[in-house]
Parts: structure tokens; C-alpha cells; sequence
């Protein structure tokens, strides 16, 4: 596993469900204002694949972790942002190395997803990228693309250059899986049932923590598991986590914890 999982929490919560609960039905409210009154659907049309359907939590922290940045650590979420038992299958892609001489192919990797049931929809070639990004644009401008993006772990150094900024800005950076050892499709379902801490080299970091389309319980719940996700996994503690607000991709960031 090349993830790094949260532990579960070992000390007293310092959440207090009571903001997590006012601040989300602030958002909503606004959500629901910004409504289009000639067809009453909401601002996210209840499209999870669109960025304007999630909430997201903004961490600040008193000093940046000194941790690896390369992979996300992953939180378990209560509810799933990615739902793979649902119809159609949502868009999962892995990027595989077929330059090293130790490569796996890209039948063998399709065979492999095939008898295992990883849910892998789109193998492409490192090989490959550039031409295939071509047509992902077109994908991306037609149905918001892949969900999820991995990729072999040793081509985590060359992708930020061969992927271009547009990718990191539509927060679709690649997940680092493990091809030569570990399970697959255990490596691909902890990330789809998890919140993704990516730990930046500053204070504030961003987590996609729900999505619109959940009732207002199931969203706190995630971002209840988030916030304790977090505190539990960085360095510090909460003796580190400095605020913590809630958003949605163009309203205002709400407090829902201060550190005192």
C-alpha cells in the first residue's frame, strides 16, 4: 500500500457537532439560494462528478508536517465519495509503466483487472500519455472524465511534467498503487472509500470530504471522521491543527473548529 491510512483517533474529540451542523446548513442554505429558478435543480445539479457537487474542508495547521508528500494519507469515510457498486461503473484509470524492462503490459495488467475485479476502467501506457491526453480533454470537456487517476508507483516523479498543470488544478493528480506487490484491487477500493489528505508543503490544505447529493447527516458524518482523520495522522495532534472550515467550491469557508 503506498497510501498512508489516518489511525483511529486514541484521544477526546475537540469537535463540537453542534458548528459542524450550523456551518453545513449555512451552506446548503446558500447552495439552494444560488438555485436556477427556472428549473428549481440546484447549484450542483446532484452531479458528484462536477467539483461544484462536493463539500470541502479547508485544514489549516500551525506548522506544515514534516511527512512524505508524494501520496495522499487516506481517511475512511462513513460514506464513500466514489460508489463502485453503482451503474455505470464510475471512471477509473491507471497509468502503467510499459518503458522499464521489468514493465507489466498492458494485456497483463487487463487480464490481471479482469480475473480479480479490480475497478479499473481505463488501462493507458506512460508511452502513450501524451497521445491519450489528447482524447481525455475531449472526455474531460464532454463528461467531467475519470474519476480517479493511478498510477505505478515508480512513475510518480516524471507524471507532474508529462500531465501538465491543468490536471493538478482540476485536482486529478495520480495515486501512487503498488503493481509489484499488494492487492489491487484492495489498494484501489481503500482510496475510493476514503477522504485524501494531500499534505502540502505550507499550512492550508484542501479535502473533498462529501458530496451534495448526501443528506445533511451523512455529510456531517464525513466531515466529523475527516477532521478527527486528520488530527489523528499529522504530527502534533490537534495540539497542531490551528482551524478548520467548510466550503463549497465558490461559497465562503464557514469555522467549524479554532483552536484555542
Amino acid at each position: 500500500m503506498t497510501t498512508t491510512a489516518a489511525p483511529p483517533p486514541s484521544y477526546h474529540s475537540k469537535i463540537d457537532s453542534k458548528n459542524v451542523n450550523r456551518a453545513l446548513k449555512s451552506l446548503l442554505k446558500w447552495r439552494d439560494s444560488k438555485s436556477n429558478p427556472r428549473n428549481s435543480e440546484p447549484l450542483d445539479n446532484n452531479n458528484s462528478s462536477s467539483d461544484g457537487g462536493f463539500v470541502y474542508l479547508v485544514v489549516t495547521l500551525k506548522k506544515p508536517p514534516q511527512i512524505d508528500r508524494t501520496n495522499p494519507i487516506t481517511i475512511p469515510l462513513p460514506h464513500p465519495l466514489i460508489d463502485l457498486a453503482e451503474s455505470p461503473p464510475p471512471e477509473l484509470c491507471l497509468i502503467i509503466d510499459d518503458k522499464h524492462k521489468n514493465k507489466i503490459t498492458k494485456e497483463t495488467a487487463l487480464k490481471k483487472i479482469e480475473a480479480e475485479k479490480v475497478p479499473i476502467t481505463a488501462v493507458i501506457k506512460v508511452s502513450k500519455l501524451k497521445t491519450e491526453l489528447k482524447k481525455l480533454e475531449v472526455e474531460e470537456g464532454r463528461r467531467h472524465g475519470h474519476e480517479v487517476y493511478f498510477a505505478e508507483r515508480r512513475l510518480m516523479p516524471m507524471l507532474p511534467k508529462l500531465l501538465g498543470k491543468e490536471f493538478v488544478k482540476r485536482k486529478k493528480s495520480p495515486i501512487a498503487i503498488n503493481l509489484r506487490s499488494g492487492n489491487w484491487k484492495e489498494q484501489v477500493e481503500r482510496v475510493c472509500e476514503s477522504a485524501l489528505f494531500f499534505v502540502g508543503t505550507g499550512t492550508c490544505s484542501v479535502v473533498k470530504v462529501a458530496k451534495l447529493s448526501m443528506g445533511r447527516k451523512e455529510i456531517a458524518e464525513n466531515v466529523v471522521a475527516v477532521m478527527e482523520g486528520i488530527a489523528g495522522s499529522i504530527p502534533g495532534g490537534w495540539k497542531n491543527v490551528n482551524l478548520f472550515h467548510l466550503k463549497l467550491l465558490e461559497s465562503l469557508a464557514l469555522p467549524v473548529y479554532e483552536s484555542v
